[in-house]
């Protein structure tokens, strides 16, 4: 190339047309992982279901959830589903797509040739974590949105039947599971900025999936143990049903708003972290 050709590539350079948003969501969407997780999702509606068929629906006297109330209607399967997600099953992928985003990159010893394209650090993690978050979105309204479909088939359309005895009708049911949907995703945010910061400080995948998936369960650990009092509060985990408020007969918003500003301010501390410590990390890989 001539000196000419390298100095007008040269400027016409901008940071901002490097790693397009669309490009780094095709290159995460064809990735075996994300149509593994995509299908393990889309199948435990139908695991649950054909469960409900063998077994029958639970029946504890003195003491109703929405496990026992699954096959009430479709919008009471969905919320079973959300129930059985929230703790763990979900934190699986969000930890996944946030967590193995940068480090994988390192492991595949790709990492240095991006950031030499050039793409600049700090673009280059906010589009990172925006897919990241965008895939996390998807595979927790994924599962309570096929729930919803595969209850209606099986059970039919009906009201929300509530564990406190009482229902809500069905058009109103609709935008408070959403409602539900979206503190799930809120209170996820801490376990993906958690794996988003592990995975610019490791060159392991593994490692950063794994490790906000061992805290994950060591604050719910922790939040069990009664004796820590008004300090479980400051867990994360403490406020992860609190999705089930939205879906009371009088909508309750205290426990929703405590749970969300806690895992929002915990996830930006995380973030800025992340940030600060990739700015001025040594790029061997």
């Amino acid at each position: 190339m001539s000196t000419t050709s390298t100095a007008t590539a040269a400027a016409g350079y901008s940071a901002r047309r490097t790693l397009p948003l669309r490009v780094e969501a095709v290159r995460q969407l064809r990735r075996r992982r994300t149509m593994v997780i995509a299908g393990v999702l889309a199948a435990l509606p139908f695991v649950v279901l054909v469960a409900f068929r063998i077994g029958g629906t639970p029946d504890r006297p003195g003491r109703t959830t929405f496990i026992e109330l699954a096959t009430a209607s479709g919008p009471n399967f969905a919320a079973t589903l959300l129930f059985m997600g929230t703790g763990f099953l979900l934190v699986i992928p969000v930890a996944l797509f946030c967590g193995d985003t940068v480090a994988s990159e390192a492991g595949w010893s790709s990492l240095r040739y991006l950031l030499a394209a050039p793409v600049p650090r700090a673009r280059l993690l906010a589009r990172k974590l925006t897919v990241g978050l965008a895939f996390s979105a998807a595979a927790i309204l994924l599962l309570p949105l096929v729930g919803l479909a595969v209850g209606t088939v099986a059970y039919g359309w009906g009201d929300l039947q509530l564990p406190a005895g009482t229902s809500l009708p069905a058009a109103e049911a609709l935008p408070r599971l959403g409602l539900a949907v979206l503190y799930v995703f809120v209170a996820e945010l801490v376990v993906a900025a958690l794996a988003f910061w592990l995975s610019t400080a490791t060159d392991a995948p593994l490692g950063a999936v794994g490790g906000a998936v061992f805290l994950t369960i060591v604050t719910g650990v922790l939040d069990a143990i009664t004796a820590l009092g008004d300090l479980r509060e400051w867990i994360p985990a403490h406020w992860q049903y609190a999705w089930a408020d939205a879906l009371q007969p009088q909508l309750e918003w205290g426990g929703m708003i405590q749970g969300a500003s806690l895992s929002v301010s915990y996830a930006i501390v995380l973030i800025a972290l992340a940030f600060r410590g990739f700015a001025r990390k040594d790029i061997v890989s």
